[in-house]
């Protein structure tokens, strides 16, 4: 029986290495030192600086000077409207809207990325009788949002290419 499993992994393992999987690994951001100017609330640029010191090898610089490159936080908004009524007149449905808008400078002022933004959208289903675990699910998909646009504002950061060169003025 024991043989007959280890067949079965083994199996297994040559299917997954013949189709070409590969797990994906996290992207990573290129530069050695990053300086995030964020407004002082703002709470994604407290969880992008938590996630870059813990999943990353850049490490935060403390002043812009010290940085290969400035990622500015331009603005971070929440938005709730609402989707549907009931025939009551009631609220069934709303649109939660995430928006982070940013842009990259390296450390001479050049344009690495130009202002962009990041915006999530996610539908929340409202029940009166359910006040308090509505309120609690609206926070939780927030904070989801939140880890959503720093998993992305990674990936854009991934694929700055610092050697090109900047075009001729």
């Amino acid at each position: 029986m024991r043989t007959g499993l280890l067949a079965l992994a083994g199996a297994a393992a040559l299917i997954l290495a013949g189709c070409g999987f590969k797990p994906v690994a996290p992207a990573e951001i290129p530069f050695e030192n990053l300086y995030v100017a964020t407004p002082d609330y703002s709470s994604f640029g407290a969880e992008f600086k938590r996630y870059v010191e813990s999943h990353s090898r850049s490490r935060l610089a403390d002043t812009p000077g010290g940085a290969d490159a400035v990622l500015e936080i331009l603005g971070e908004t929440q938005q709730k409207q609402i989707l549907s009524l009931s025939a009551a007149g009631r609220v069934q449905e709303y649109l939660l809207r995430y928006r982070i808008a940013f842009r990259v400078r390296d450390a001479g002022g050049r344009e690495l990325l130009p202002p962009d933004e990041i915006t999530l959208e996610r539908d929340l289903i409202y029940d009166d009788d359910a006040v308090l675990a509505k309120e609690n699910e609206e926070i939780f998909l927030y904070q989801e949002m939140r880890h959503d646009a720093i998993q992305q504002l990674v990936r854009r950061l991934s694929i700055i290419d610092l050697t090109a060169t900047p075009p001729a003025s």
